[in-house]
Order: structure tokens, then C-alpha cells, then sequence
């Protein structure tokens, strides 16, 4: 097969892949098999995305299954590995970054067993007909809708509905770093939801919060403590990046090294969640 149509399908397998496991590392693996199965796939295929898809979703079903046990004994909280750029077009081409990519999205996914995360996958996101997800993950058309209907009333409750407005959250991004630089509580309080949540996923490898932090007074301490932490860390740079289609924060030190990437929910004009990747094995994709 041409390396165009090739190129083409890789993206598609690994949209769908970091979505199913969110790790950048697993989907680059199951993207690359996927493309070695169709390059190597007599004859000529007609709908080239549509056949990686199908093999992208198996494959990361196999992967996710096997990566239950890891994730239970995972030190701290979960979070997905943070993706600094749109994957590139397909069939998820349609619909809001920030909807589909977010790492409020990928969280609430993690309730779901692996089938059901395709399933609600290929309907909500990739839109596929319900005949078709059925074939995929090798269920009847009924079990399917079932599927889809459980895995969206799990979802629900951890899917939040971002503002739109991009100007208005790079002001109050603004406001914030000025506020976290300055120690400025009150300021950084102000800028906080009644209901904000932090989690911060270290690993077990470097320091990070092991439970979340709640409520507008607390995050605001933490936050401010691990500011003037950053001296200790050797931080020098704390750049503006999207995460995941959402506003984001990224931390590096004087040998480029990336410490953190903090992924930043706004709701309602304040900020409802922070989300701090710190597990370096999660941020080496970030070196490449």
C-alpha cells in the first residue's frame, strides 16, 4: 500500500487507540501493529481507516484487559499520559477536541470494562452504527445498545461541559499563574470552583498527592506550596500548552527535561479541576 493511505491509517489507529488506553506509548504500539496487519493484508482494502479501526479497537480490548492489574496497584491516582497536540484528522474529525480528548473523558472511561469503552467509543465519538460496533467487538446488535446506554450513564457524572470561550480562559489562565507566582491565596481562591478537585499522578516515583485535593482553600495551599517547591526541582520554565484539547500548563527544567504537565478543566468561568501528570514515565513521549 502507498505510504500516503498508510500515514493515514496510522493516525486513525492511534485516535482510537489513546482514547481506549490512555497512554501514548500502548497506542503508538497498537497504531504500528495495525498498519503492519493491513500493509501485509492481501488484496486491496477498500475503506482503509474503517479496517484499522477494527483492528486498532481489538487490539487495545487485549491491551486494556491486561492492564487492569497494573492500574489497581497503581501508587496514587491514575491519569492518562498527556497528549500536547491534536492526533490529526479522521473520524473523529466532526466532533469537539475537548469533548472527545479531554482528561475528564478519559478518567470517567476508566469506570467502564474494556468492551464498553469501545463500544461507547465507536458510537459516541467515531460514530458508528450500532451493526457495526456489534461486528467489532464481536457482540449482537442488542447486547450492543446495551452497552452503549450503561457505559453513557457511568459517563455522565465524570463528563463535564468545558466554556467555549478560549479568550476568557487564557485571561483567567493569566490570572492564575499570577496568582500560584505571587502566593496570592485569596487571588488564587477567587479563580477556584466551591467544588474544584486536584489530582496529581506521581507514580510512586516522584513526589505527587496520593489523594486528591478538594475544595477552593486547599488547592490554593497546595498549589502555592509546590510553587516555591519548583527552585528545589530546578524548574525554570512554565510554558502554556493545550492538553488534551483543554488548557494547560507545562513544567521543564534547565535541560529541557519536562517535570509536569498540568491539564486545567474551566466550568462556569472558574477553574473545576487540576489534573498534574508528574510520573516521568508517563511525560517521555514528551522528549520525542
Amino acid at each position: 500500500m502507498p505510504p500516503a493511505p498508510l500515514q493515514n491509517a496510522r493516525r486513525t489507529a492511534f485516535q482510537v487507540a489513546y482514547r481506549m488506553l490512555g497512554s501514548v506509548a500502548e497506542a503508538e504500539d497498537v497504531a504500528q501493529e495495525a498498519v503492519v496487519r493491513l500493509d501485509r493484508e492481501p488484496g486491496d482494502v477498500e475503506n482503509p481507516d474503517a479496517w484499522v479501526t477494527t483492528v486498532a479497537t481489538r487490539l487495545s480490548i487485549d491491551v486494556l484487559r491486561s492492564a487492569r492489574v497494573r492500574r489497581e496497584a497503581y501508587v496514587g491516582p491514575w491519569l492518562p499520559e498527556p497528549l500536547l497536540v491534536d492526533p490529526g484528522p479522521g473520524p473523529a474529525a466532526q466532533s469537539e477536541l475537548a469533548d472527545t480528548l479531554s482528561q475528564a473523558l478519559l478518567v470517567a472511561l476508566e469506570r467502564l470494562t474494556p468492551v464498553e469503552r469501545a463500544a461507547f467509543l465507536l458510537r459516541e465519538v467515531f460514530d458508528y452504527d450500532y451493526a457495526r460496533i456489534a461486528e467489532i467487538v464481536d457482540r449482537e446488535e442488542a447486547n450492543t445498545r446495551q452497552l452503549v446506554t450503561r457505559a453513557k450513564k457511568h459517563v455522565a457524572a465524570g463528563r463535564p461541559r468545558f466554556d467555549a470561550d478560549d479568550a476568557a480562559r487564557e485571561r483567567l489562565l493569566d490570572r492564575f499563574v499570577a496568582a500560584v507566582d505571587e502566593g496570592d491565596l485569596r487571588g488564587l481562591e477567587a479563580l477556584l470552583a466551591e467544588d474544584v478537585v486536584l489530582w496529581g499522578d506521581g507514580g510512586g516515583v516522584v513526589r505527587a498527592a496520593l489523594r486528591p485535593v478538594r475544595g477552593p482553600a486547599d488547592v490554593a495551599r497546595f498549589l502555592v506550596h509546590t510553587a516555591r517547591l519548583r527552585g528545589r526541582e530546578d524548574v525554570v520554565a512554565v510554558e502554556r500548552v493545550p492538553v488534551n484539547g483543554q488548557p494547560g500548563l507545562l513544567l521543564r527544567r534547565a535541560d529541557g527535561t519536562v517535570t509536569t504537565v498540568t491539564a486545567i478543566d474551566v466550568v462556569d468561568g472558574r477553574i473545576a479541576a487540576l489534573r498534574s501528570v508528574r510520573n516521568p514515565e508517563k511525560l517521555a513521549h514528551l522528549a520525542r
